[in-house]
């Protein structure tokens, strides 16, 4: 992660309506498929806001990621078992120990995911699950991606094909994020005529309208309850061994 990006994540993670979202519908998750009590590993912390959100949940909290910055920021916000780490590197926790694994956009940047897959499975309870999520669409992939150091958009083939090569099975899989994807395709559209050199970031909203997105993120969960979400610009998905 690039450092300016960490500095992004500290002032958003709180209460910016993509980062409240997916932080709702991954604690949704983990109470239906994995609830606590029990061990819970992230991979990729960013700012700790989602640790500090699973250890009041009931979990004993670890997190591992590649930036020291971001391991001595968890740190001082009152998360201390969180150690720099690479993922595609055998975990330091005992086999079979984890209650649950939380991976959020993070192996799309990873060059091997199904090896960090495999080092999630090993160290998984036969009762746990993996929470995931990763960006949709490879026809989507554009400079913003590029400049995240992303190295693939997925299909909910190609995630299956790794969950299943690594050794798991997928046990529930939805599109998120369906309702920003028209606004989503216009602006790649737009970039892809007419590039330019900007910073990947979020775009500014009012109040007003991230309230309004965080409601359409709370009617959406509530519709992958159900039929499920066809389209979006995310998947999110559990595996189990």
């Amino acid at each position: 992660m690039d450092p300016a990006h960490l500095c992004e994540l500290v002032k958003l993670e709180d209460s910016y309506w993509w980062h409240v979202a997916k932080r709702q519908l991954v604690l949704r998750l983990l109470k239906r498929f994995a609830a606590p009590p029990g061990r819970l590993v992230e991979g990729g912390i960013g700012s700790g806001r989602n640790l500090v959100e699973f250890r009041e949940l009931g979990y004993t909290v670890t997190g591992f990621d590649v930036l020291p910055d971001a391991v001595d920021h968890v740190r001082a916000r009152g998360v201390e078992d969180v150690h720099v780490h690479d993922l595609a590197e055998p975990w330091p926790v005992p086999p079979s120990s984890l209650r649950a694994v939380v991976l959020l956009d993070v192996l799309e940047h990873i060059e091997d995911p199904v090896r960090v897959l495999q080092h999630a499975r090993s160290a998984l309870d036969p009762s746990g699950a993996v929470v995931i999520t990763v960006p949709a669409y490879p026809w989507l992939f554009s400079r913003w991606d590029e400049q995240l150091g992303h190295h693939r958009r997925y299909t909910v083939r190609e995630l299956r094909r790794q969950a299943g090569q690594a050794g798991f099975r997928v046990t529930w899989l939805n599109h998120w994020n369906s309702f920003t994807l028209p606004a989503a395709l216009a602006v790649r559209s737009w970039e892809k005529l007419f590039p330019r050199r900007t910073r990947p970031d979020f775009p500014q909203v009012s109040e007003v309208t991230n309230r309004l997105l965080l409601g359409a993120a709370a009617a959406e969960r509530v519709w992958m309850d159900g039929p499920g979400v066809p389209a979006g610009l995310s998947l999110a998905g559990v595996l189990t061994r």
